[in-house]
Parts: structure tokens; C-alpha cells; sequence
């Protein structure tokens, strides 16, 4: 058997990516620390999503499955809303115009943006304010928070359009921040969810002045990153994984996972320093 001390690190280390330099196409990119915010950066039209973005965001959130430098991210829009959904010009106005197989396509791609910001470690928190509609919607539903504003106007606006509720999983998750008879409201009326009624449904963790959402919204990002970020990392993935578990499954998925934390070095610093009367500062190992 190779010891491990063998081994090189950097074969470990191969998949890691530094993403902070990263340059976004189809909406803005910043990074402090290691907080990244998205803006999405169409405020003339409040911010829709078109092919390239729904894709450019698919891609970027798969990036930060391997991303080392990222502990957090933020999404938000540009002005005063966050966003309108698919754009009607760019998204709607074509899709008529394919034929099923490549209708198919599309679904799976906007599916696949859920898919990712759900498989990322980092936890997601949305910045909403204004309209968060269709799309729009389905982005702050599948971010793991979400901050909004009283004005904050969020609407699930498929059967508007003749088309069903069951996209992008809403079916399977709105349900669960909200209920399913409210879900099932949103999802059969297309009405908009108002920013106080939405915090008292369970849709928004907090409701803020307009003027105090992103910098709240980066406040909390931020004081994320500064507790023990792998174990995040694991809460995050727990969180998604034990929807299809039965409770037996799950309370023994959650004691592997468990173990695995108390191996790291964040969960003896937190020892330590408990010991030391100290408070522990986290580096994420």
C-alpha cells in the first residue's frame, strides 16, 4: 500500500478553481473576501434572463462546485428589481417556433441551473427586490435565502402564460418553503406573493428597507464564510440529499456526515477555543 505522505497533493487538488478573477459575460461578477456577488445587469427591462445568461449562470454555478476561494454567493439584480423571468423578445417570441425535442432542450437547460446552485456548497443567498417573476422566481426560490423588501413582488407566472407550474422544480420546492396549499396558490393563480406576506409565509427569511438589502444580503453571505465553510458545505448537500430519504435513512446519513465533520481541524479550533474562553476562527479544513 503507497503512503499517504506519498501522495501528491496537488492530484488532490487538481479540480480546484480560483473563480474570483472570473469574467462574466451576461451579468456582473464581483468578489470580496470570499463572498461572490452576481448581478444580473439588464435593469431597462428589469433584469431578464436570455439563453446565453441562463446558460453562462448553469455553467458558472457548476464552476463553484470546485471553487476554493468562493464560500458564499449572493445573487441580486441591477435597480430596483431583481428579476422578470425568461425575456419575452430573446426566450419566448422563439420558443414557439421549435419543435418538441428542442422545447425538451431548453427545460432541461433551465432545470440544469437549479440542479447546479442546489449541487454548489456554497450557500446562496438572494437579494430581492422589486419584481421577481416566471424565472426570476424559480432563481430566489432555489437559493438557500433569501432577503427581500416590502415592495418585493414575487410571482410563480407560468399558468399566466398557458403553461403549467411544474417548472424548474417548483413543484417539488416551493412546497417545501412555503407549505403545499400556498404553494399550490402561487403555482395555479400566477399571482404575486407581496414582500411581507412572503416573510410571513416562510418565502423570505427577512424583509429589509430597498436601500439595506444587498449590503444585509453580504453581511449575512459574509458571516457564513466565517464559520466552519466544509461543514456549511455538508449542511448544504444534507439539506438537498435527505428529500428523498426516509427519517431512518436520513438519521444515518446525518451521522456519516456527522463523523466526517468532527475530523476536521474547524471542529477542534472550536474545542480549543470553547476551552481558551476564546472565540474560534474558522479556515474551513
Amino acid at each position: 500500500m503507497t503512503s499517504s505522505s506519498n501522495i501528491d497533493p496537488s492530484l488532490l487538488a487538481g479540480n480546484r478553481k480560483q473563480l474570483a478573477g472570473y469574467a462574466a459575460k451576461h451579468f456582473l461578477w464581483e468578489v470580496k473576501g470570499a463572498v461572490a456577488t452576481i448581478t444580473l445587469n439588464r435593469p431597462e427591462r428589469k433584469n431578464p434572463l436570455s439563453f446565453d445568461s441562463y446558460a453562462e449562470l448553469r455553467d458558472l454555478f457548476s464552476e463553484l462546485r470546485y471553487a476554493s476561494d468562493i464560500h458564499a454567493v449572493v445573487i441580486t439584480g441591477a435597480g430596483d428589481n431583481f428579476c422578470s423571468g425568461g425575456d419575452v423578445h430573446e426566450i419566448i417570441g422563439p420558443l414557439v417556433q421549435l419543435d418538441a425535442p428542442e422545447l425538451l432542450m431548453f427545460t432541461r437547460m433551465t432545470g440544469d441551473l437549479v440542479k447546479t446552485m442546489r449541487a454548489c456548497p456554497q450557500p446562496i443567498v438572494a437579494a430581492v427586490d422589486g419584481v421577481c417573476a416566471g424565472a426570476g422566481a424559480i432563481v430566489a426560490m432555489a437559493s438557500d435565502m433569501r432577503l427581500g423588501t416590502a415592495r418585493s413582488k414575487t410571482a410563480f407566472l407560468f399558468n399566466r402564460v398557458g403553461l403549467a407550474g411544474c417548472d424548474m422544480g417548483a413543484c417539488a420546492i416551493l412546497p417545501r418553503l412555503i407549505g403545499q396549499g400556498r404553494a399550490s396558490e402561487l403555482l395555479y393563480t400566477g399571482r404575486a406573493l407581496g414582500g411581507e406576506e412572503g416573510e410571513r409565509w416562510g418565502f423570505y427569511n427577512r424583509v429589509v428597507e430597498p436601500a439595506e438589502l444587498l449590503g444585509a444580503a453580504q453581511a449575512l453571505a459574509q458571516s457564513l464564510c466565517e464559520g466552519p465553510t466544509f461543514a456549511n458545505g455538508i449542511t448544504k448537500t444534507m439539506l438537498q440529499q435527505e428529500w428523498a430519504m426516509t427519517i431512518e435513512q436520513a438519521i444515518e446519513a446525518e451521522a456519516q456526515a456527522q463523523a466526517l465533520c468532527m475530523l476536521t481541524q474547524d471542529f477542534r479550533r472550536a474545542y480549543e477555543a470553547f476551552v481558551a474562553k476564546q472565540r474560534p476562527v474558522f479556515q474551513g479544513n
